[in-house]
């Protein structure tokens, strides 16, 4: 254990941003923690008045903060840094029950220990009800591949206020040989209480793509939710435009998930 604590104050170089002592402030307003540490403008919270679903200056929350910046080292090409984040995330990987059941869950099968393994199923089902998908999907349908990938937007996520923000990006393919045009979107936001809020919208970001054959159209948008996890799943209307009179047909967004964990392994799918 000391020696995890002490990767953690190396976790974080002068080269990548920090909260400022203001931020700190806000983070960690209300929490009572019997052994708290503050490592380079992270609280290290080891038990607070609030759950695990809570928030602010819960486990959970600073294992997105450090995945964040660990995520931020990489792109901009700073590995020892991002491999000492790594290490140092591992400090919370048995505090934060979905990730402490993710990993059981994993070994489980890997054993062939099927009923533990349903065990820890249920469990993180019960916790965290739409934690076993992906941050990611990819469906086809007629021809239409559509992919997503949802991240947490760290900065913008207020836990104090049960608001939590992720980007969602998206990249439509077009495989058939005809060209198409989006025309609408409905989307049905699922969050971890299983309240579903149904989205409809002329377009996407305010256009209405033509995809021509062979070719892509890629974009991004965001969305909330007032829990640490949920799901986002929908459809896309379509119409061919090479002919007058051209039905519209319905092309599926598969479900992912939000989470402000990812996917649990800082090896999430990537959408190509």
């Amino acid at each position: 254990m000391m020696q995890t604590l002490s990767s953690m104050q190396t976790l974080v170089g002068l080269r990548l941003p920090v909260l400022t002592n203001s931020e700190v402030r806000t983070r960690t307003q209300r929490v009572n923690c019997r052994n708290r540490r503050s490592v380079r403008g992270v609280v290290v919270s080891c038990s607070s008045e609030r759950n695990e679903e809570g928030g602010m200056g819960s486990p959970s929350h600073n294992y997105a903060i450090l995945k964040h910046r660990m995520e931020m080292a990489a792109k901009s090409e700073y590995y020892e840094e991002a491999a000492r984040i790594r290490d140092s995330m591992r400090f919370f990987e048995d505090q934060v029950p979905v990730l402490r059941l993710r990993k059981l869950l994993k070994e489980a099968v890997a054993d062939e220990r099927f009923q533990d393994a349903a065990r820890y199923r249920d469990e993180l089902k019960a916790i965290a009800p739409h934690s076993l998908l992906k941050c990611s999907s990819d469906a086809t349908t007629l021809g239409i591949r559509v992919q997503v990938k949802s991240v947490c937007i760290e900065g913008r996520s207020q836990p104090s206020e049960e608001a939590y923000f992720f980007e969602y990006k998206i990249k439509i393919t077009n495989n058939t040989n005809r060209p198409v045009q989006l025309l609408r979107r409905h989307w049905m936001v699922t969050d971890a209480n299983n309240k579903t809020e149904n989205i409809w919208g002329i377009g996407v970001v305010g256009e209405q793509p033509a995809i021509f054959p062979k070719s892509s159209f890629e974009f991004s948008s965001t969305c909330s939710l007032r829990t640490q996890n949920g799901k986002m799943e929908g459809d896309f209307e379509m119409i061919n435009v090479d002919r007058v009179g051209s039905r519209a047909f319905k092309i599926t967004i598969a479900p992912f998930s939000l989470s402000i964990l990812g996917d649990g392994g800082g090896d999430d799918d990537q959408t190509t």
